[in-house]
Formats: structure tokens, sequence, C-alpha cells
């Protein structure tokens, strides 16, 4: 008769509570053949070891639900605090298991460690005063005249410009081109 996994968990955890952590360990190593990949087999195994002080074979467990679970923070914490203790006590940690992916990832964080971004030419920042009234030259294109743009330069005084967005609308609306023209020979008389 097998036991369901998630009662041995439980019943692993109770021992881990008391402190019984060889009989924790027996207790997985039936189960530990059906499930490999199991991340709570792996996390288990890896407090019984460390109760045990065999904080090798901690590290080698917190390996494994890492892999299974590499977003799972309380596996990240546990091996950290698992290779400290490994070398508070003079000991090495196990060499891990060759993982492709891990060795990619390895990589890919390896290169953008390095990585510069080009500086952006614009910035948040707003465009100084001065800048803003530096006027664009008078045969800088427009790209969307109107007559309000052209009333705009004249009230500024910029005529060329206004003369230059009339041009443009004329063609642009043909039937207006008579009162545009006469627009422009106001303008020509006050440059």
């Amino acid at each position: 008769m097998t036991i369901a996994p998630h009662l041995i968990f439980a019943d692993v955890s109770l021992d881990i509570a008391r402190g019984e952590f060889q009989s924790a360990l027996d207790k997985l190593s039936k189960a530990d053949a059906n499930l490999p990949e199991s991340y709570l087999m792996h996390l288990l195994e890896a407090r019984a070891w460390r109760g045990l002080a065999r904080h090798g074979e901690a590290v080698r467990h917190l390996r494994q639900c890492c892999r299974i679970a590499p977003s799972n923070q309380v596996a990240w914490q546990e091996l950290v605090d698992a290779t400290v203790l490994l070398t508070q006590h003079g000991q090495e940690a196990p060499e891990p298991a060759f993982d492709p992916v891990a060795e990619e990832f390895e990589q890919l964080s390896i290169a953008l460690a390095g990585f510069q971004a080009p500086r952006a030419s614009e910035s948040s920042d707003p465009t100084p005063i001065s800048d803003q009234k530096q006027p664009f030259p008078d045969d800088a294109s427009i790209a969307v005249p109107t007559e309000s743009l052209a009333n705009l330069f004249i009230s500024q005084g910029a005529y060329k410009k206004a003369i230059r967005v009339f041009t443009s609308l004329i063609q642009l609306k043909p039937d207006k081109a008579d009162e545009y023209r006469l627009n422009i020979d106001s303008l020509l008389e006050r440059l």
C-alpha cells in the first residue's frame, strides 16, 4: 500500500519540528524514488540533513529546490544560510551538477553585467525658457499649415513665416487662394 506524498511530507515535517532528523530522512528515503523532482521532498531532505549538521547534503538538496522552483525565495535563502554554515564549519560545498540552463543564465548574466546602455539624447527636464524663445528659421518647413498658425506668426511679427504658411495654404485650399494672396501682399508691404 502506497501512502500519499502529502501525508509523508506532513509526518516528516513533524519529525523535523521535533528534532527527529534521522527518522525524517528514513521516511523520505522510502518516497525518494517516486518523487525525484519534488520541490518539497528536496526541501524537507535539506532541512533534515541540516538538522544532522550535514550541511553539504543540505546544500545539494537546496540546489535541487532552486533548480526545480527558481523563483521560490525560501529555498534560495535556506541555500545561502546552509552555505554559510558549511563554510563556518570549514567544509566545502559539493560541486553542483552541470545544468545547461543554469550555465546559459550564468553566461547571460556575465554579458549583461558589462552592458552599457547608450545615453539618451533627451531628458525629462523641461526645455529652458531661453531655448523655447529661440525662433526656428524662416525657411523651415511647416508640417501642418493652418490659418490660425499664420495669424499667430503675424501677431508675433514673424511675417516671413506667415507668408510661407499662406503660400502652403494656397495649394491646400485653392478656393480661398485669393484671400491668401491678399494676406501675402499685405505682409510683403510690412517687410
